[in-house]
């Protein structure tokens, strides 16, 4: 592996480019290519052994890439699958999402917490070891079955409507809301409207510092300055991802 070869990045759809926004803050100077798996897409509704087999194939794309390292933007695919891919391809670096609860514990323990992710993340073993170690006992769990769809395809009255029937009941009742999705960190603004002055707690910037480490211990960082370039492939070749995509990219 070289320092000037690409870090691979996916999800099952676009919702992991609230993920690479964060990497590219800090590692400015590296390629990147962002797969999204559309032709798969809800993984939070797909067994365990089918998510192993779509990160498989991923990962054996990002290999005849070249790819330095992997990263899983997924929450479902990294509660899921991070654990398989590492014991099937020892020289790979990956470095997976999760939900950030533990930051709840650390900075704000005593308040009232929303965990919002798929069903796939909140029933995984991954998942559940990290709630029962760090539960502040004033913890909601929410699967939002469906969400990452709604957001997937960008129907902003779908989106309002489905938060308001899922959210309301939580207004005024909690303070930390942990986005355990990577497409919810997309609707922060509207999910603020149903449920008010909450805080959010995402695991992207964490992930991405975590990356950078990852990298710096392997030699891996590119140390030549360039502008980052990113390849973005989509398995349904979606066009509106891609262009919806680059434009969240440069916000």
């Amino acid at each position: 592996m070289k320092q000037n070869e690409a870090i691979g990045i996916f999800d099952s759809g676009i919702g992991g480019v609230t993920v690479l926004k964060e990497i590219i803050n800090i590692l400015p100077n590296e390629k990147y290519i962002y797969y999204s798996d559309s032709k798969n897409n809800p993984y939070g509704d797909k067994s365990d052994q089918q998510i192993n087999i779509f990160c498989e194939n991923i990962v054996e794309f990002f290999i005849t890439k070249k790819c330095k390292a992997i990263v899983i933007a997924c929450n479902t695919a990294s509660a899921k699958s991070v654990q398989y891919l590492r014991e099937k391809y020892k020289n790979i670096p990956f470095v997976a999402i999760e939900p950030a609860y533990k930051m709840v514990y650390d900075y704000t323990y005593d308040e009232p917490t929303l965990v919002m992710a798929t069903k796939g993340t909140i029933e995984s073993e991954k998942f559940n070891l990290l709630y029962h170690k760090y539960d502040n006992h004033k913890t909601i769990l929410l699967p939002c079955v469906g969400l990452a769809d709604i957001i997937e395809e960008n129907n902003e009255e779908k989106i309002k409507i489905y938060l308001k029937e899922h959210l309301e009941i939580y207004k005024g009742k909690v303070k930390n809301v942990v986005l355990g999705c990577t497409h919810y960190p997309l609707i922060k603004q509207e999910i603020k409207q149903v449920l008010g002055d909450v805080q959010f707690f995402d695991g992207a910037p964490y992930l991405a510092k975590h990356l950078r480490e990852l990298l710096k211990e392997k030699g891996l960082i590119n140390n030549q300055t360039i502008e980052n370039t990113i390849q973005f492939i989509d398995s349904l070749n979606d066009e509106q991802k891609k262009k919806r995509f680059f434009e969240i990219i440069k916000e």
